[in-house]
């Protein structure tokens, strides 16, 4: 099952390679998406019971991670085959300059996004933290070549960047794995970098290398994960990248480099160091949303505003595990609601690019009536990104307000709601002004009708966003319940 889940995409990615013609290859990509999302619900109804061993094993924070990666990979192919299309008959020009240029070939494009799906999944069943950093290090391999679609002077600065910041991450994470191969060195014997095993001699750890190897992790993957002040890469990749890529990228890569600190969160639980970095968590997070608050306000590119955004709610994650308690919950459903609602927006602002021709917001007017379905979800997904209610995100953002409350952290309950008042206040005057009045001029007039291919996986996901808020299944809270169990030490 396991391997079937990390070899399928894997497999298919260098057939995508080889296939030569437009339409296998896209049926061969959006069929690999529909076997891994039906591989998924099959491990959740084959779930075992009991803790799992083995350097490759679901638990259920995994569980959960791989289920949005496939969800929303199967909504990102859907909609992939629609872009490609439309990339295929026009040469992507960049707007502000005038100048064309060409994209990077489809064969290469699908290939790598199959190899990207095949990373994503093994991060999530990781259980040997060598395995993880090697995984983590190849989604950013796979990865890279897709923010250089565009092939476009920013495209290759923002890969670059990528490359080289998360490079730079990276490598101290692996020293993070060092520091926490000689804390568990004195064991006898000696307890391997497994997770399973580090959690049962937990009592043996050295704790001081094991402080060392957290802090290592945390700046490591919290780079990869966009964290401020590591976050310096993501908005530029973010922007750059083709919108089914920033969707792929924000809602399923991030969470990736985030179990990756969790995985270590538990190790110093179990060690009885759980305080220490949960304490560091709180620091980051609130670091993370004060940055975004500055960066949004007043920001002109709508890309980059999501992307900014994404910082602030991986702040948002960190500081809900961080705070622990009903926080822990409230972190991983967040991360859910996260991932549905800002793949969702990159989706449709692949399709305000795609008729407005311009990712500056001030230059776009009158969305409601150029594109009255995407302009309509644009606002949807404003007003679940922001946390309004009824939809999902305010109930976790309440849930990890309340929990801050409740444990006495009030000035980081103050901090949390400014932070949460600012972004809201500069979201919104941006996708207001985009969505009101007249259509701006320079806009190229759409089919009468918007192309089902870009409208409905967004629509989909902007269902459940909804559906979440008004109303929880009981086997996806008990999901969720599980999944922070397990990160506060009492798995089920």
């Amino acid at each position: 099952m396991i391997l079937a889940l990390v070899l399928l995409p894997a497999l298919a990615g260098i057939a995508a390679f080889l296939i030569k013609g437009t339409l296998p290859r896209r049926a061969l990509l959006v069929l690999t998406a529909v076997a891994h999302t039906g591989l998924t619900a099959w491990a959740w109804a084959d779930r075992p019971s009991g803790v799992p061993e083995g350097w490759l094993a679901l638990d259920a924070p995994g569980l959960l991670f791989l289920s949005l990666t496939s969800a929303l990979f199967l909504a990102s192919a859907v909609y992939a085959v629609g872009y490609l299309s439309r990339e295929k008959e026009e040469a992507h020009a960049d707007f502000e300059e005038g100048m064309f240029f060409t994209n990077v070939p489809e064969a290469i494009f699908t290939g790598c996004l199959l190899l990207f799906l095949s990373t994503m999944t093994l991060v999530t069943v990781s259980r040997h933290f060598g395995i993880l950093w090697v995984a983590i290090e190849a989604t950013t391999l796979a990865s890279a070549p897709l923010i250089y679609f565009h092939r476009h002077h920013r495209s290759l600065e923002a890969t670059w960047k990528y490359l080289l910041i998360c490079s730079v991450g990276i490598a101290l994470a692996l020293l993070g794995n060092f520091f926490l191969a000689v804390a568990a060195s004195g064991g006898t014997p000696r307890t391997p970098v497994v997770l399973d095993a580090l959690l049962a001699d937990a009592a043996h750890l050295n704790i001081p290398w094991l402080k060392a190897a957290f802090l290592c992790l945390l700046v490591g993957y919290g780079t990869k994960m966009g964290l401020a002040p590591l976050h310096t890469w993501l908005p530029d990749a973010h922007s750059e990248a083709p919108s089914v890529v920033s969707a792929l990228l924000s809602g399923a890569l991030l969470n990736c480099a985030f179990l990756g600190i969790l995985r270590m969160l538990q190790v110093c639980v179990a060690a009885g160091e759980g305080a220490f970095g949960m304490e560091l968590l709180v620091g980051f997070g609130l670091l993370s949303m004060g940055v975004a608050a500055v960066f949004i306000l007043g920001q002109a590119d709508y890309k980059r505003m999501l992307a900014y955004s994404s910082v602030e709610h991986m702040g948002i994650l960190a500081l809900g595990v961080g705070l622990g308690g009903a926080a822990t919950f409230g972190a991983m459903f967040h991360a859910m609601n996260h991932s549905l609602t800002k793949a969702m927006l990159f989706l449709l602002a692949g399709n305000i690019l795609a008729v407005c021709r311009t990712k500056q917001s001030s230059e776009i007017r009158g969305l409601g009536r150029l594109l009255p379905v995407t302009s309509a979800l644009w606002l949807v997904g404003f007003l679940a990104i922001t946390g309004s209610p009824p939809f999902a995100p305010f109930l976790s953002e309440f849930t990890i307000l309340r929990a801050a409350i409740d444990a006495g952290r009030g000035g980081v309950a103050a901090a949390y709601l400014c932070c949460l008042a600012l972004i809201f206040i500069g979201m919104a005057t941006a996708v207001l002004r985009m969505t009101l009045g007249e259509p701006s001029r320079g806009a190229v007039v759409p089919s009468p009708r918007e192309p089902a291919l870009s409208i409905v996986p967004p629509a989909v996901l902007a269902v459940f966003v909804l559906l979440f808020g008004l109303y929880l299944p009981p086997a996806v809270g008990t999901a969720l319940e599980e999944a922070a169990a397990v990160l506060a030490g009492v798995p089920k």
